[in-house]
């Protein structure tokens, strides 16, 4: 027998890491520039842009898959499990478009599986990484919004998706829409600066790990997306980031001084901008939004943080026994579903994710599908929460945006979706040691 040669063995194990993080940051850099392809430089192939980072997914989990690396999870196996049927439901009880099906049922077996691979792959120094990459994007992102507010629609930095020269802007307040950055919809400069955040809060308690120059040009851009986006979803985004910080800082009380300096510079930034005009402008449109939004809502608790933050999720459980047992079939939720089944963009079951997933799959798949998203999520938060404990804050700070996007995210949306498979990725490799092989969670 011939001896084994270990230094042959790790080379091939550092290019198969090495291929499949490559897979990872492109499925990452699609994410944040898919929208600009689709809208600037190659609109006349918008549609199949849609979904150009799903072939990347299914390659990535499917050879994790082969060669014997995807973690064994209890959550990965219900929710494959749940996919399969729910593409037979769909066909054959549903309503009967294989393709609609086959869409909707991509989410399930190939983005969430990624999550796993992810975490399996990726280490702490790739998270940093990501994070660093992150904060360079903010700048140029930030200066691409504010074009993008001033301007109007019918200007090419507002060009729509395919070329439309109607712009992609989105309802905003008065004659300010929501400008969409990047992406292909306006919810993805939520979504993008909601990311931010936590990497933003993480290197202002470690700030040797990254240029100081850099940190307070993020921090100025993730500020000052807030009132630019009139959003109210980063605006709550941004928020539920600080709380986890200042949970941080409590526990460790030599976070406290860079916490201070943090809110400090923060509040130097404020003032400065509030001397601008445009600035004052933006602030305007955003309190305006808020303000009008909320009242008709029913206001902000019952508008924003029921509605809005649950996602509708006690109106989905009540309305659950009126829905078709099995569904109206996968997909028919999503846009790509409701243009193949009637021909235009709507909302043929829900907008709401746990009501959309109710009315695709059915009470019992439809929950079953819930129940292993909170449970994720919960399982993250505890291991998250003793990671805190001990001194580590990257999880805890990565999952204050996961929270609400892993149980209920709009996964329907692909934008949406992409940020939720990467957080929840990222959030998984940051629970593991750096010389600790990967414990998966189940």
């Amino acid at each position: 027998m011939q001896p084994i040669n270990i230094n042959s063995v790790v080379k091939n194990e550092n290019d198969r890491d090495k291929w499949f993080k490559h897979g990872i940051w492109a499925y990452f850099l699609l994410l944040i520039f898919e929208g600009a392809l689709r809208k600037w430089f190659l609109p006349g192939l918008a549609t199949p842009l849609l979904v150009i980072r799903d072939p990347i997914a299914i390659w990535l989990v499917y050879t994790s898959w082969k060669r014997g690396i995807l973690p064994s999870s209890i959550y990965l196996k219900v929710i494959l499990v749940l996919g399969i049927m729910g593409i037979y439901t769909a066909v054959f009880i549903g309503h009967g478009n294989v393709w609609v099906a086959l869409y909707g049922a991509r989410i399930l077996l190939f983005h969430f599986p990624l999550i796993f691979v992810i975490g399996q792959v990726f280490n702490r120094e790739d998270i940093i990484k990501m994070g660093k990459v992150t904060l360079y994007i903010a700048i140029p992102m930030i200066v691409l919004i504010y074009l993008q507010f001033k301007s109007p629609q019918s200007d090419w930095v507002n060009r729509g998706v395919g070329g439309d020269m109607a712009g992609a802007g989105f309802s905003g307040s008065g004659d300010f829409l929501r400008p969409p950055g990047t992406f292909s919809f306006t919810n993805g400069t939520s979504l993008y600066f909601g990311w931010l955040a936590p990497f933003v809060f993480y290197f202002w308690l470690n700030s040797k790990k990254v240029n100081k120059v850099l940190l307070i040009a993020a921090s100025v851009a993730m500020i000052s997306s807030i009132p630019i986006s009139i959003s109210r979803t980063l605006f709550f985004e941004v928020c539920l980031t600080m709380a986890f910080t200042l949970m941080v800082a409590l526990r460790k009380p030599e976070y406290i001084g860079k916490v201070l300096i943090a809110v400090i510079a923060g509040g130097i930034v404020l003032a400065l901008l509030s001397q601008t005009s445009f600035f004052k402008t933006a602030s305007g449109a955003f309190t305006d939004r808020f303000d009008s939004a909320n009242e008709q809502e029913g206001g902000l608790v019952k508008g924003v943080l029921i509605d809005r933050v649950l996602g509708g999720l006690v109106t989905a459980l009540v309305g659950s026994a009126n829905q078709p047992f099995f569904g109206f079939g996968l997909g028919m939720g999503t846009n790509v579903g409701s243009m193949l089944l009637s021909g235009k963009q709507t909302f043929l079951i829900s907008e709401a994710e746990w009501g959309r997933l109710i009315g695709e799959m059915g009470p019992l798949m439809g929950l079953g599908v819930i129940f292993v998203r909170v449970g994720l999520t919960l399982k993250f938060a505890a291991a998250s929460y003793r990671k805190m404990v001990i001194g580590d804050s990257l999880p805890w700070l990565l999952l204050s945006f996961a929270f609400i996007n892993v149980s209920q995210g709009q996964w329907a949306q692909p934008t949406s979706l992409g940020f939720s498979t990467l957080i929840g990725g990222l959030l998984l490799a940051s629970l593991k040691n750096d010389e600790e092989s990967f414990q998966p969670i189940s």
